[in-house]
């Protein structure tokens, strides 16, 4: 990649850094003082979409797990590269460190049942601290949520409860945000609804003052898992509105001050939307607004299966009651993979004695074993046994097998090598075969919304789980990663839509494809791992694995920005939720510092990325903090010190 030399100033002192000689070198940057940075690289103007799997610098567990929400972004250690934390609901929550574009193995933070995480100095002690909002055993073990103060050292310190402790519930959803606009953070912290609070709302919004979190005001009560978030401000009042999804239609609360929303669900969307898996804020168009893209799908229903003849591999899914399937051909050695139910129901009972099967090792991940016909004869007669939780399987003879069972959370797993497919399997060879929901792209018209897609060539129809706002090829539009619920018997391949300024293109080569069966879609986030200019993809599958995806394409496309914003330089303001606009050849763009399509987490990524295209200079740069306070660079002091390089 040809450059040109980069320009690292300060925006407060309008100084030219001479020792920046690439990204990783922003020395000069410090969100403690209130500075904001910049990074210019030039590239040629082909753009394609080129990204690779990467292992050598991702070293994964290469295990398939129970998962959680999208990857969290946030630099916690502050060491100029934005770090990952990844959730294997029910195991650990862990950071995998950034070193230099290299992350580390994933390290261990809070083991046990976790859901939503949030990053940020919500205290002002210039440290990171990261709160976890731990899961209520379906209502026997209700907790609160913990906080862990992050040194620059690495080191975890949990911080002692508030004065008044955060609330104990069945936690799901946790985000910190400026709600009142007085410049610190304050709390989401939003519950699964726990039977013995009788329909009482648990979507608790905490207040910080001098970094004690007080319980200030709740939403109304949502049911299920209506708990997912996004924060936005859709009427660009400076406000914060909070949109609130996962069970029936979609409320839309709007911010009208201290801590009070409004629900205008019916005032501003052109129709009830239901079936929503993540909402992410874009500015397609460049109109200075933010619109929404949602990713829409069901889950699998019970009993569900499904089989690959190319494969042979047939893949199944239970949950919530009995199931029995009979006369599964398979002959004298049964082959299952991936095979993933959760305590206390995860043990194997075989043969018609039910005996046990030993596992070695931990069994929370997926499991992999074979079966040899004489050692698992039989079927009991009863599968009533309240000692005897589980599944059961036995060979019953003319090479045929069955397995039954009574699960209450969903279990699945892959039986490879059957002789034929099971009777009532759908047939599956490509992930794409079967229709689903349409995602929708709701165009923001002064702060009512009216559906996009099909004009945008977004108006198509999968079961889709997340999705990620990125200009992956740096033109200067905010492109679109969208992650696939799949069939359990395919690889997963993530669908990408690229933005050139009047609509959408899909391009089905772009090599982001997982390929472990048993797994299903689920979060996806963009970040540049190495600061290269490019951004990166982190992909986490349900019961599958997490991915990085380099991003090659972008290297051989448009010039691109890379900002990082501190604390205001007036009242130290969190940067948290501000506002980047960038106008470059008449281009404006315009993102916000931590915004993601996570439902119950929130990230705080170090840099904010603009594509260029093929422009060399940058006219404005404005910043806009939370509680209003704005900064804006001119034509004139960006560009009087860029000097050309090679």
């Amino acid at each position: 990649m040809t450059t040109i030399t980069k320009l690292c100033f300060l925006p407060f002192a309008i100084t030219v850094l001479a020792a920046c000689q690439n990204a990783a070198s922003n020395s000069g940057a410090n969100s403690e003082t209130g500075t904001t940075n910049a990074n210019i690289e030039k590239a040629t103007t082909t753009p394609m979409v080129d990204f690779k799997a990467s292992t050598k610098s991702f070293p994964r567990e290469e295990k398939n797990r129970r998962q959680w929400d999208a990857p969290v972004v946030a630099d916690l250690d502050q060491d100029g590269y934005d770090d990952l934390i990844i959730n294997d609901h029910g195991f650990a929550i862990r950071v995998m460190w950034n070193n230099r574009g290299k992350f580390s193995k994933p390290y261990d933070v809070l083991m046990g049942d976790s859901h939503g995480v949030s990053a940020a100095d919500f205290d002002a002690d210039g440290n990171v601290e990261l709160i976890i909002s731990r899961g209520g055993g379906s209502g026997s073990n209700a907790r609160n949520s913990k906080i862990y103060q992050v040194s620059k050292q690495r080191q975890f310190t949990p911080l002692a409860d508030f004065n008044e402790p955060l609330a104990m519930m069945r936690g799901r959803t946790v985000k910190f945000v400026d709600i009142d606009n007085d410049g610190d953070l304050d709390l989401l912290n939003f519950a699964f609804p726990s039977r013995e609070k009788k329909g009482k709302s648990e979507n608790y919004l905490y207040e910080n003052t001098d970094g004690e979190l007080t319980l200030k005001a709740t939403l109304p009560a949502s049911f299920v898992d209506g708990q997912k978030v996004l924060i936005t401000d859709f009427n660009q009042d400076n406000l914060v509105d909070i949109l609130m999804y996962g069970h029936g239609a979609i409320k839309a609360y709007q911010g009208t001050g201290n801590f009070s929303f409004t629900d205008v669900s019916d005032a501003i969307f052109p129709f009830k939307l239901k079936d929503v898996t993540s909402i992410s804020e874009i500015d397609y168009d460049n109109d200075g607004d933010f619109d929404l893209f949602f990713t829409r799908g069901k889950d699998f229903n019970a009993g569900e299966n499904f089989y690959n003849k190319k494969l042979n591999a047939w893949g199944f899914y239970n949950k919530r009651g009995a199931f029995d399937i009979n006369h599964l051909q398979a002959g004298e050695v049964l082959t299952i993979e991936n095979l993933q139910s959760q305590w206390p129901n995860k043990a194997l009972h075989l043969g018609e004695s039910a005996y046990d099967y030993q596992f070695s090792g931990e069994t929370h991940s997926g499991r992999n074993l074979k079966l040899d016909s004489s050692d698992v004869l039989g079927f009991p007669d009863t599968l009533n046994n309240p000692e005897k939780k589980g599944t059961y399987i036995g060979y019953i003879g003319n090479r045929n097998w069955r397995i039954a069972g009574n699960i209450w959370s969903p279990s699945t797993g892959i039986l490879r090598q059957l002789e034929k497919a099971p009777q009532g399997a759908q047939y599956i060879v490509e992930q794409d075969e079967l229709s689903g929901l349409a995602d929708i792209m709701l165009e923001n018209r002064n702060g009512k919304f009216v559906d996009a897609s099909k004009a945008l060539n977004l108006d198509f129809d999968t079961h889709t789980t997340g999705a990620t706002v990125a200009d992956i090829d740096n033109n200067g539009f905010s492109d679109l990663v969208i992650t696939v619920r799949g069939y359990l018997v395919t690889q997963n391949k993530a669908l990408v839509f690229l933005n050139n300024g009047q609509g959408f293109e899909q391009v089905s080569e772009h090599n982001i494809v997982m390929n472990e069966l048993g797994a299903i879609g689920m979060g996806i986030s963009s970040m540049d791992v190495n600061l290269d200019g490019a951004m990166d993809l982190i992909i986490g599958q349900e019961r599958g694995k997490w991915h990085l995806f380099n991003n090659h394409g972008a290297n051989n496309a448009g010039n691109y920005l890379s900002v990082e914003v501190g604390n205001s330089p007036k009242n130290a303001t969190s940067p948290l939720g501000a506002l980047v606009t960038v106008t470059a050849c008449g281009n404006a763009q315009v993102k916000r510092l931590g915004a993601t399509s996570a439902a119950y987490s929130n990230g705080a990524q170090r840099y904010l990325h603009f594509g260029l295209g093929g422009c060399e200079q940058v006219d404005t740069l404005t910043v806009t903090w939370p509680d209003g306070e704005k900064l804006t660079i001119a034509k004139s002091a960006v560009n009087q010190n860029l000097k050309a390089g090679s």
